[in-house]
């Protein structure tokens, strides 16, 4: 099984720490956001990576190359002048990441949720992808149906009853979604699944009921993960 992890972005909130260090790499408990999510990956099955990079890109493939006790085969996808966001960032990934429905996660975000839950979901209907979704506050939520296909976005679609889901940052696709992505450029995924939910593909919401979930889009979320995290090591 395979996996997308974007690891590209700049981490501009995060600053002074990402002044000299890609937000990938940001320090949790000692350990890396980018090490967390590849193991828990790796616990779901997963066995090959594709990690995109931009933003300090040598010092991501040099903490990679340290850590050659991960055991799988870890393929970098480098975004050199500038990040092409999920969407971009995917689409540039596209020959690496055939072969079946693969998960995509954002680098930044620390999750208790059931990624094989997620995978079998996926497989169960059908989606051309499956996003895990979650029911918090959100600036950005999407809307979906009874049957949890994606319908539009908060504020911008009306009529049947729908209810608002705040997308987590990770999700499973399979690869048919490729020849169905005329965008090109920077861009990002959820606008593609927007466009395709339109036009009657099958895109999927999974809810996540899990206990925790954080990004860490500032130094105080960062604090949150950091504390989370060392409650999971200790139990």
């Amino acid at each position: 099984m395979k996996a997308m992890v974007f690891a590209a972005g700049l981490g501009t909130r995060l600053r002074p720490l990402t002044n000299d260090l890609p937000k990938a790499l940001v320090d949790v408990n000692g350990a890396t956001m980018l090490e967390l999510v590849l193991r828990r990956l790796a616990a779901a099955g997963v066995t090959e990576f594709v990690v995109n990079t931009h933003h300090f890109h040598d010092k991501i493939a040099a903490c990679l190359r340290e850590k050659s006790d991960f055991g799988f085969k870890i393929t970098l996808s480098r975004e050199e002048e500038f990040p092409l966001e999920t969407g971009g960032g995917l689409k540039k990934a596209a020959a690496l990441l055939g072969g079946g429905p693969f998960f995509a996660y954002n680098a930044d975000v620390y999750s208790e949720m059931d990624l094989t839950g997620l995978y079998r979901a996926h497989a169960a209907a059908g989606a051309l992808a499956t996003l895990a979704v979650r029911d918090r506050g959100s600036k950005r939520r999407l809307l979906f149906d009874g049957n949890m296909a994606l319908r539009g976005r908060e504020g911008e679609a009306a009529g049947e009853r729908l209810r608002p889901l705040a997308f987590s940052g990770i999700q499973v696709i399979s690869p048919g979604i490729f020849d169905k992505m005329t965008e090109s450029g920077v861009f990002s995924i959820t606008g593609v699944y927007l466009r395709l939910a339109a036009a009657g593909e099958r895109i999927k919401g999974f809810e996540d009921k899990s206990g925790f979930w954080c990004d860490i889009g500032d130094l105080e979320r960062l604090e949150t993960v950091r504390r989370r995290a060392a409650v999971d090591r200790a139990a």
